[in-house]
């Protein structure tokens, strides 16, 4: 193709963002038509991207490539069967954010839009990126249009949470933007696909992949880096909050395949214990701190700990399995967390108010809602025939094979999960009525149920035939795990000369 597709799918959601700007009521319903036709076309470009891409390679695919900064930086990007999974995410979950606004965002309608449009743009621009300078540069600027908005339509303390968001996140990448200054002064490339063919020095490779490390693990947000995820839900609204959890989180866990596994395999391999102790650590912690939580955006920010504790878990592996399901299970989390926020703000744009003691016997006033809930609460504690499930399973099975005492403990957060989750729902559906507020409430309206229901149908598809995923990840995956043993024994050959 001559058509810069890519470049396409990340600049539009930008020309959006940029046609609002030169409208003058910031509360019209005519920029929420602008958003959601630009994120909806979007949507149809990925679309169209996935029937254009071919599974069966390995190599890059759409690449462009154009001198940027000369001799330093060049904008480059292209996609693989890892990536434009992820694209087609950000760009299913946008508009579905754009619907979402109906009820929550009363001021300023307009740059809240911008925000998620440029927000959408900068999420596309990392999935795509091919040089580590324009990752950077994508992964950093994504902080500001989600500082913003937590720290102007946030909650009561909003602008703690914006704040302790912003700089976790930066400081975490500081060390990134050092590690890949001197992957350029090692390597004289910052080109993803020639690093992958030169390889990075052995003796090099510890600090930088700890470089990288420290803003993964924040970003994902591993323990003990995890403690701004759960302020920042709580005060963000609800389209903040979904974007957040949805494709945020996820920039992370794409970072350790493209970077930790594909760049430092050697110290990838010794640090693998590290990797399993922190994700461990997370996911019987988190679910822990889940069950005592009595507000619900915090259980299941908590929530998101310990299933992106289980992500890290399978990356590391090194098994097709264990990597397939880490990817699977980015995707199906994004779904069914978009998909809970969601629900919480249904609740709360009614009743204004998250603690869980509030609620009880919503079944009685909202069944619809209840059946939604249920399944997207089922799907998140990984019950068989939803994508939750996929994810796990696989995850588990690449730890069974290649440590067998780590995958029987990470398997306890399986049983937490199941016990947070299903205590949550009996407290707010099931019982009785007690709070008499609540027979005023309507169940969902058709705004509510049209954004819903296209997050259960792909929850459920998935997790009868996950076939689609599996086929599009599954020889890039491959690739990337021969490359990593090949990689790993030159090195370990050239440490022993």
């Amino acid at each position: 193709m001559n058509f810069p597709i890519l470049s396409s799918l990340i600049l539009l959601p930008t020309i959006g963002a940029l046609f609002l700007l030169f409208l003058k009521d910031k509360n019209s319903n005519t920029a929420k038509y602008v958003a959601l036709f630009s994120s909806f076309v979007n949507f149809l470009i990925s679309i169209y991207l996935w029937f254009l891409f071919d599974p069966s390679t390995e190599s890059f695919q759409f690449v462009e490539e154009k001198e940027w900064l000369k001799g330093f930086i060049n904008y480059k990007v292209g996609i693989d069967g890892i990536s434009i999974l992820f694209i087609i995410l950000t760009t299913f979950i946008t508009p579905l954010c754009v619907i979402s606004v109906n009820n929550t965002i009363k001021n300023r309608l307009r740059d809240f839009l911008i925000a998620i449009l440029v927000m959408e743009s900068l999420m596309i621009g990392v999935f795509c990126s091919l040089d580590l300078v324009v990752f950077y540069l994508f992964f950093e600027a994504g902080l500001i249009p989600m500082f913003l908005i937590i720290g102007i339509w946030g909650g009561a303390r909003r602008v703690y949470s914006a704040f302790k968001f912003f700089l976790y996140t930066l400081l975490g990448s500081v060390l990134m933007l050092v590690a890949i200054i001197s992957i350029y002064w090692v390597a004289g490339t910052t080109d993803i696909v020639q690093l992958y063919e030169l390889g990075i020095d052995v003796k090099y490779q510890n600090l930088l992949w700890l470089a990288f490390f420290t803003s993964f693990a924040v970003k994902t947000p591993m323990w003990p880096v995890h403690t701004w995820l759960p302020d920042a839900h709580v005060e963000a609204p609800t389209a903040g909050s979904v974007l957040l959890a949805a494709i945020l989180l996820k920039m992370a866990g794409y970072g350790f395949i493209r970077f930790s596994l594909g760049l430092f395999p050697v110290a990838s391999d010794l640090f693998t214990p590290l990797v399993y102790s922190l994700s461990l650590i997370a996911i019987i912690y988190a679910s822990l701190v889940a069950l005592m939580q009595e507000d619900m955006k915090k259980l299941i920010a908590y929530s998101s700990v310990a299933h992106m504790g289980f992500v890290t878990l399978g990356i590391f592996t090194n098994t097709q399995q264990g990597i397939e399901g880490s990817i699977i299970q980015m995707i199906s989390h994004g779904l069914v967390s978009a998909a809970l926020f969601l629900c919480v703000g249904v609740v709360y744009d009614r009743m204004h108010s998250r603690l869980i003691k509030t609620y009880g016997g919503l079944v009685s006033v909202m069944p619809k809602y209840s059946i939604l809930f249920m399944l997207f609460t089922l799907a998140a504690l990984g019950l068989p025939g939803t994508s939750g499930f996929i994810g796990e399973f696989l995850i588990l099975m690449g730890t069974f094979k290649d440590n067998f005492l780590v995958a029987i403990i990470a398997s306890l957060g399986v049983i937490f999960g199941a016990a947070y989750m299903l205590w949550l729902y009996r407290r707010i559906v099931f019982g009785n009525l007690i709070n008499k507020d609540l027979l005023k409430i309507p169940d969902l309206d058709n705004s509510e149920k049209f954004i819903l229901w296209n997050l259960a149908i792909p929850v459920l598809f998935f997790g009868f035939y996950p076939e689609p995923l599996i086929n599009t990840i599954e020889v890039s995956v491959k690739h990337l795990i021969e490359m990593y043993n090949f990689n790993l024994n030159i090195s370990m050959i050239e440490v022993q000369e």
